[in-house]
């Protein structure tokens, strides 16, 4: 009996001395949660546990709509770097029509290849503003079309809808004798708007197209005053003094004589 009794308690001893530092660990645990019962402890655990969880999801939305951001950023520089281009390709077309106006002997012959393409990059853009502007039916009479086109301007000041009405104008009738007006037109019309590329554009057409229309000079004088307001001196000068050389008698001239001496 002895023997046995022994022998139980040599096996509590042992089972005690197993189960010691588990027990040391769990209250560890427990107790760097706080002080408090066992279930508060637990309730403080799923608490932490909870707010550690919606952080983790408040982390993952805020990444999420970073990553929005980012590719809507992204598509607008890749729009504005076309934008870009774009200007700068009308710039430079521009500027080689330029020129030739001013290196040319008398300023009317024009390369028909640089002509198709600054004529493109003009319609391209005006395109762009005026998309909301619809040009009035065509009668199929170039006289009649011309002055209802003219009446949007100075009857109903219906600007956009007059550098439609125009535009289509100068393509459908490219051999009547209003094709001058109708350019410089055009040319003041883009001048009004802002837009002085396309501005100039349609007064350098009607100088090297139709150089002895009433409407050349003016227009030439036009082209310099444009190069003039964006700073480009050297363009300025040249196209001013193109202006003296090829129409020395009349009004635009003396204004080119009053630009070169302020520049």
């Amino acid at each position: 009996m002895m023997s046995n009794f022994r022998l139980h308690l040599l096996s509590l001893s042992l089972l005690v001395g197993l189960a010691a530092p588990w027990a040391a660990n769990a209250q560890v645990s427990i107790s760097s949660v706080g002080s408090g019962s066992v279930e508060d402890r637990v309730t403080t655990l799923e608490r932490i546990s909870n707010a550690q969880a919606q952080l983790l999801q408040q982390l993952q939305q805020q990444m999420s709509d970073n990553q929005s951001d980012i590719d809507s950023l992204r598509g607008q520089i890749q729009q504005n770097s076309y934008q870009l281009n774009q200007v700068v390709e009308r710039q430079k077309q521009l500027y080689q029509q330029i020129d030739s106006l001013s290196s040319g002997s008398n300023g009317a012959q024009a390369s028909g290849s640089a002509d198709a393409a600054a004529g493109a990059a003009a319609a391209n853009s005006a395109s762009s503003d005026n998309a909301s502007a619809a040009a009035p039916a065509q009668t199929g009479d170039a006289n009649t079309d011309y002055n209802a086109a003219v009446a949007l301007i100075l009857e109903k000041k219906q600007y956009d809808q007059a550098i439609t009405a125009l535009q289509a104008w100068v393509k459908k009738y490219p051999d009547s004798t209003y094709q001058p007006n109708a350019n410089y037109w055009l040319g003041q019309l883009f001048y009004n708007k802002g837009k002085k590329d396309d501005s100039a554009y349609y007064f350098a057409t009607v100088v090297k197209n139709y150089a002895k229309s009433p409407k050349a000079p003016e227009a030439l004088f036009k082209v310099g005053v444009i190069m003039q307001e964006k700073n480009d001196t050297a363009k300025a000068k040249a196209v001013f003094q193109q202006v003296i050389k090829q129409f020395p008698n009349s009004d635009s001239a003396k204004q080119a004589q009053k630009r070169l001496a302020g520049l």
